[in-house]
């Protein structure tokens, strides 16, 4: 689904840029224990843009497969949830804020076993 490469374009877009902020924009105003939390944000968010590049690669070759939808949703989700509760945790100092991030590990949790429903209906399915 083109929406899924649109995404990951935009996720890895705002990832490099709030790494890059992070490192340099924010090194003298949080500590290193927010700093922290703010680039692991970045880095799940870049990382599971790559993983949404790849079913939307996938989607191309089986645009009507059931996991593959669930998989780039679920990681959109995924990204949303775990990495701007993340960067607003950090930001803010709000604790409570921590308490989203799971829904978002939920979605790659989620992202990834749709991922491997996909891989193994392959197997199950007669090659032409």
């Amino acid at each position: 689904m083109q929406v899924f490469l649109f995404a990951a374009a935009v996720n890895g877009f705002i990832a490099v840029a709030l790494g890059a902020f992070a490192a340099h924009g924010l090194s003298d105003l949080l500590d290193t224990y927010q700093l922290g939390i703010f680039k692991t944000g970045a880095e799940y968010q870049l990382t599971h843009a790559l993983a949404l590049i790849l079913v939307a690669l996938l989607c191309k070759s089986w645009p009507q497969n059931k996991y593959l939808k669930v998989s780039g949703w679920a990681l959109i989700w995924g990204m949303f949830f775990f990495s701007f509760s993340l960067y607003a945790l950090a930001l803010t100092g709000i604790g409570i804020l921590g308490a989203i991030t799971p829904i978002g590990g939920l979605g790659f949790l989620v992202g990834w076993g749709a991922l491997a429903f996909f891989a193994f209906s392959l197997n199950a399915s007669p090659q032409d």
